[in-house]
This record gives structure tokens, C-alpha cells and sequence, in this order.
């Protein structure tokens, strides 16, 4: 069993701060790390420790707010393409000696978030550090998921408006390519259903990972968030295949009407020129 992070502490807070679209963890690596298995763990600000994962999310534990924004501005130089606004997800961990096992309580789900463990090791660090930053990445999508689907009545109402098509096609577009790469980092780089490497080499903490797993609602939250981006996806296909189509026929009346013209023109030619 490895030696508490934090002696004589009673509750530390937890929180995760998706920071961009990725952080450059090689890079960090150099630093003395606190365990050999990933997610990286290195120390941060007094007495806190830091866990980062490769798609843009860094966890802190036992970190002052001030603490907090000094080790942000210091690891900007590592993040690429940061957000605006980082998405944030805090919990509290209670540090129990004598509970007899991990659990996570109730208030999880609820705006006072909190979490009961025997000790805080660095590979429990690790494992609320997985829950914590693949829910926080999902609540960012969930968000972007959400503006997707108020936009997909206006697209409608647009169309039936008959709005620029230039205009509309460039909306959709935009639309469909936001789709796309949420559906790539959810599969390709957060992999929500993927055992957490830790999990292989301490199998003593697949059930603290699963009962956390289950209060965050990942599976949940990630299946919705797959049928509402098929949803929106196959209607911005089928909203794009409307106005092609549309420019389609409309094209074919030009081609008929200069058809038309062209022999018109002819026989008018060949009139004169019979007459003459």
C-alpha cells in the first residue's frame, strides 16, 4: 500500500480544469513524477499534487485558489489550443482512517459534490483524477452538443424561410465539422469506455473506479451524447442534401430555358433566312 499524499488532512478539494485541446504530458514527463503508471502525477504549488491526461485536462488536489492560477499561467506554454474558458468540475474528498472502505456518497450528482476514502494514495489520486477529467471533458461537449441542437430549429425555420443558401451551407458546414471532431476526441482521444491502464496494474481499485464511474453517470452521459451527435449530424446531411438538391433543379431549368432560347433563336434564324 502506498504512503498518503496528504498526512494530518482531513478533506482535501478536488478540481478539473479542461485547460484545451490537448496538454504536451512528454514534456512534463522530464519532471520527477509521483507514480510510474499514467496518468502523470507531479507535485503542484505547497503541499498539492497535479494529474494530467493528454486531451487537454489537468486535475488538482489540495491546491490553493491562488496556488491554482499561478500553476495554470505557468503550464500554459504546454497546452495547445487553450480555451477561453476552461471547463471546471470540483469535488471534495473526505480522508476517513478508520472507514472501512471507499465510498462515494451521495451528495455526488448534487451541487455540493463529495467523496469518502480510507487514505489518499497517489493511485487513488488517479483514479478520481480519470472520473474527474472524462466528466469534465463530457460536460464540454454536452454544452456544445446543447447550442447544436438550438441552432437545428433555426437551420429548419431558415430554410423554409428560404434564407441565402451560401449563408445556410456555410452554417451547416461549420456544424457538421464541430460534430465531427467531438465524435473523434470521444473515441479517439478520451476512450469513455476504456479501462484506465491503472486499474491493470491495481485491480484493488476497479471498484472505487466503478462506483465513481456509476455516481458521475460516464457511460450515461456518453451514450446521449453519441445519439444526439448522430442526431445532428444526419439532420445537417439531410438539411444540406435539401438545398443541393434545390440548386439541382434549379440548374436544370437553366439548362432548359437556354435550351429553349438556343432554339428559339435557331428557328428564328432559319425563318429569316428562308424568307430572304
Amino acid at each position: 500500500m502506498s504512503t498518503p499524499l496528504f498526512p494530518g488532512v482531513s478533506a482535501v478539494r478536488a478540481r478539473a480544469l479542461y485547460l484545451g485541446e490537448r496538454i504536451d504530458v512528454r514534456a512534463l514527463e522530464a519532471t520527477a513524477r509521483l507514480s510510474p503508471v499514467s496518468p502523470l502525477v507531479l507535485t503542484a504549488g505547497e503541499r498539492g499534487v497535479a494529474v494530467f491526461f493528454r486531451y487537454g485536462v489537468v486535475v488538482l488536489f489540495n491546491v490553493a485558489p491562488l496556488e491554482e492560477a499561478g500553476f495554470v499561467t505557468q503550464l500554459k506554454s504546454f497546452v495547445g489550443e487553450p480555451f477561453p474558458k476552461p471547463e471546471t468540475e470540483d469535488l471534495e474528498i473526505r480522508i476517513a482512517d478508520d472507514a472501512p472502505a471507499d465510498r462515494a456518497e451521495s451528495a455526488i450528482g448534487t451541487a455540493s459534490q463529495a467523496l469518502t476514502v480510507a487514505a489518499l494514495t497517489v493511485e487513488r489520486v488517479q483514479v478520481i483524477a480519470e472520473i474527474l477529467a472524462r466528466s469534465v471533458a463530457l460536460s464540454r461537449y454536452e454544452a456544445a452538443v446543447r447550442e447544436s441542437y438550438a441552432a437545428m430549429e433555426g437551420w429548419a425555420q431558415g430554410l423554409q424561410r428560404g434564407i441565402k443558401r451560401n449563408a445556410f451551407e456555410a452554417q451547416l458546414r461549420k456544424n457538421l465539422g464541430s460534430t465531427i471532431l467531438i465524435q473523434s476526441a470521444m473515441t479517439g482521444r478520451i476512450e469513455i469506455d476504456d479501462k484506465p491502464e491503472l486499474l491493470w496494474e491495481r485491480p484493488d481499485l476497479e471498484r472505487l473506479y466503478l462506483r465513481l464511474e456509476d455516481e458521475f453517470e460516464l457511460r450515461e452521459r456518453d451514450k446521449v451524447l453519441e445519439r444526439r451527435l448522430g442526431l445532428i449530424s444526419s439532420t445537417a446531411e439531410m438539411l444540406l442534401n435539401l438545398s443541393d438538391n434545390k440548386h439541382a433543379h434549379r440548374l436544370e431549368w437553366y439548362i432548359i430555358i437556354l435550351i429553349l432560347a438556343e432554339m428559339a433563336i435557331t428557328l428564328v434564324t432559319m425563318a429569316l433566312g428562308i424568307a430572304h
